[in-house]
């Protein structure tokens, strides 16, 4: 999703409502009484609300883990059955943690995130005996190797809990993630190649989970102190050892564990706001005593206090904006989240043949979700870190698969029946000015710096608009390339693949659309000029990014000019990227199941993939008609003889529409939207996919080619501010370039908060 950089004002942030002063009102007779006006106010309330970020240590015990290897198919019986000892111990635990809390009264609630390493996990390596069933077959012992690397937990929490001035007593809960067993080796010593057995990283289709409680406590106006407990259980992990020869075993071990630890937080909110409340009161009980001196009655007074209430809220939640800025008028900090939940279906539609990856014919429903943070630390001048946690649950239609132009953007890719989350963005992002100091603050250009609105990925802050970019870490490269005002964002415009970026464009991603690189934008006046080098998925499509850095990797680059037309503002894209590793060429698989007889053939064929260089390009066009409506244009091509890297199977695609916001009807942040896309692939993959071949969205096991066609259409409900409700319909012709299946109308469902 890219972060458009905006001038509107900045969305509103909840409201932490300070403790006020003990006012203390005197009578005339009682005058001798009152308080000098130089003796000192009581000293303001501590408060909780606002970003922190810290560090923790301390201990965790595990929970007893061993298991047990049950044999399986091609064994008769369950004496077979092999020992996985328990090698788990009591280790060290230390992370960091960041978060953002708000206040009300006394009560505190917010949300936290963490990264810990978690030293528990031991490997289940040695050589055992073998059970007595072996021993007639000559087999006295069997050898386990491990690589037992996944030692670490991560979370995204929810916490509630009361404050007693600067002590908080809290509970806490959330998902977690990590505690997966590393790929494993099971050898049967005399028994040849029979003996070989090799088992995956582990999985678990249960939800995952960190629960607990603790207590912190405030240093000063900046620093906290915690004791904290959490409750980690990463559910038993299931994995299946092969052996190639339809003899397997079922693993199954538990990760859970105790953890006690110590943690110390840097809190961005200073105790100034509260100082600042208390003397806005003071000024308020000023005013009260006026109106107490001209005799107003109790319903007065009370209609005075509601009247300083308002404004001590209004004062707060002003002071609070301010104080997240440096001297610069700069956001030290941001914080922002968004959920997205979708259910679509289908009504059953004509095919006359289905495949492992078609849609089914006689109808179907899926729901799915993503929930993320988005939160940023400014570092120095110009820098600044951002870290995307992200809370995946649920599917696409047909678990992601059945269309080339996909109907579902807005849902991971990777679906699931319990909730998993993973940190799918961590990057750092420097931006240097280039048109010097001295013109930045000149109020009389208006031509040399524009004011970034706080959202999210993006601090608010005055920038050049002639500038560098500089974005290096993790995220996606639609963060960066391939924007379009009126069409990119899943999770609030268009849903389709097609629709959202160039079709054709085959860029480097893991299995959720992101991936490690650095890009480097050049902004200036009328255009920009970007470059970027990314890591490919280890395997195409593969769930892994490339460890080694070069090894396989994408190269981008992409041209932008703005311009006028009739008085409305207009952007055109040239986009031009190159995709370097160990790809199949298309007819090399094609040959290799025609020379063995295997078919169909099959570009996961290890024998097909060797080094080569995929290209493509695309034009992307946005142009404004008037005020409330937007046009969008995309067309695209790739290199048709490669197979599908990270994106669509799409080798050509032209994709037009447009948006009209709810104005032009009286509902101003409602919003309707029209889409059609036309994509195409090249020969080798027409011939490929009809001799039975699969890819990564398509494969009905035949192939009557004709071109796919989408049309989508959406209005999207403004609930209030910050909720949208979205009814979606997309209509699919030659639904995978198959003019034998189809076609499909498919109608969705959008519920989309954020804040």
């Amino acid at each position: 999703m890219r972060i458009a950089e905006k001038i509107d004002d900045e969305p509103m942030k909840p409201i932490r409502l300070a403790l006020l002063a003990t006012l203390i009102l005197s009578s005339p007779a009682r005058a001798a009484d009152k308080p000098s006006k130089t003796s000192s106010a009581p000293p303001p309330a501590f408060t909780w609300a606002g970003l922190h970020i810290g560090l923790n240590a301390g201990g965790a015990i595990p929970i007893a883990s061993g298991g047990t290897l049950e044999a399986g198919s091609g064994f008769t019986s369950r004496a077979f059955d092999l020992a996985a000892p328990d090698r788990d111990r009591a280790g060290a635990s230390f992370g960091a943690q960041i978060g953002y809390d708000w206040q009300s009264g006394p009560l505190v609630y917010g949300l936290e995130t963490d990264l810990n390493f978690l030293g528990l996990r031991r490997a289940s390596t040695g050589i055992f005996a073998a059970p007595a069933a072996y021993q007639p077959l000559g087999i006295t012992a069997y050898g386990l190797t491990s690589d037992e690397n996944g030692n670490y937990f991560a979370s995204i929490r929810g916490r509630l809990g009361y404050a007693f001035d600067r002590s908080l007593i809290y509970a806490t809960g959330g998902v977690a993630a990590g505690g997966w067993r590393g790929a494993s080796n099971l050898v049967f010593y005399d028994a040849g190649p029979l003996g070989l057995f090799f088992a995956p990283i582990s999985t678990s289709s249960r939800m995952k989970y960190a629960i607990g409680g603790g207590i912190e406590q405030a240093l000063d106006d900046h620093v906290s102190a915690r004791l904290e407990y959490l409750y980690v259980n990463q559910q038993s992990q299931n994995r299946v050892f092969d052996n190639n020869f339809s003899f397997q075993f079922g693993a199954r071990q538990r990760s859970e564990a105790h953890v006690l630890r110590l943690g110390l937080n840097y809190r961005f909110d200073p105790q100034e706001e509260a100082r600042g409340d208390e003397a806005k009161s003071d000024g308020d009980k000023k005013s009260e005593d006026k109106t107490s001196a001209r005799g107003d009655d109790s319903a007065s007074d009370d209609a005075q206090a509601k009247k300083r209430g308002h404004k001590k809220a209004k004062a707060a939640e002003k002071a609070k904006e301010e104080e997240k800025k440096n001297e610069n008028g700069e956001e030290i900090y941001s914080f922002h989240g968004q959920t997205t939940a979708v259910v679509q279906g289908y009504p059953k539609f004509p095919a006359l043949y289905s495949g492992t990856h078609s849609f089914p014919p006689k109808g179907l429903a899926d729901a799915g979700s993503t929930s993320n943070l988005f939160m940023g630390v400014r570092l120095w001048k110009g820098a600044a870190v951002y870290l995307n946690p992200e809370v995946d649950l649920g599917y696409g239609l047909a678990n992601s698969v059945g269309a080339a132009s996909y109907v579902n953007g807005a849902v991971a890719k990777v679906g699931r029946a319990a909730p998993y989350m993973r940190f799918q963005r961590y990057f750092l992002r420097q931006i240097i000015g280039l048109n010097g100091g001295e013109k930045v603050d000149d109020p009389d250009t208006g031509s040399f710096n524009e004011v970034l609105e706080s959202t999210q990925n993006q601090l608010s802050g005055k920038v050049d608009k002639d500038r560098l970019i500089l974005t290096i870490g993790k995220f996606s490269v639609p963060d960066i390339f391939d924007d379009n005002k009126y069409a990119h964002d899943p999770t609030t415009g268009f849903l389709n693949f097609g629709v959202n970026t160039l079709g054709a464009f085959d860029y480097a991603a893991d299995s959720w659309g992101y991936t490690y690189g650095a890009a480097l934008e050049w902004k200036q006046d009328w255009w920009t000029a970007r470059g970027g080098l990314f890591q490919l998925s280890q395997i195409p499509n593969g769930p892994s990014i490339e460890p080694q850095i070069g090894r396989q990797f994408m190269g981008v680059a992409e041209f932008e000019a703005r311009y006028d037309l009739f008085e409305q503002p207009g952007v055109i894209k040239f986009l031009a990227f190159a995709d370097n590793g160990n790809l199949a060429k298309v007819q090399d698989a094609i040959d290799f199941a025609y020379l063995t007889g295997n078919f169909p053939p099959d570009v996961n064929n290890p024998w097909v993939r060797k080094r080569h260089v995929k290209v493509g390009g695309g034009i992307n066009v946005q142009q404004q008609l008037s005020k409330e409506i937007g046009f969008f244009l995309r067309a695209s091509m790739s290199d048709g003889r490669f197979e599908t890297v990270d994106y669509t199977d799409i080798d050509r695609s032209l994709s037009t529409g447009f948006t009209a916001a709810g104005a032009l009807w009286g509902r101003d942040k409602d919003e309707i939207g029209g889409a059609m896309v036309f994509s195409g692939l090249a020969g080798p993959r027409v011939s490929y996919f009809g001799l039975g071949g699969t890819s990564v969205y398509i494969g009905d096991g035949r192939l009557s080619y004709a071109g796919e066609k989408v049309l989508e259409t959406y209005y999207k409900y403004n609930v209030r501010d910050g909720v949208e409700l979205t009814l979606d319909y997309q209509f699919i012709g030659n639904p995978a370039h198959n003019a034998a299946r189809g076609p499909i109308n498919v109608f969705g469902l959008r519920l989309h908060a954020q804040f």
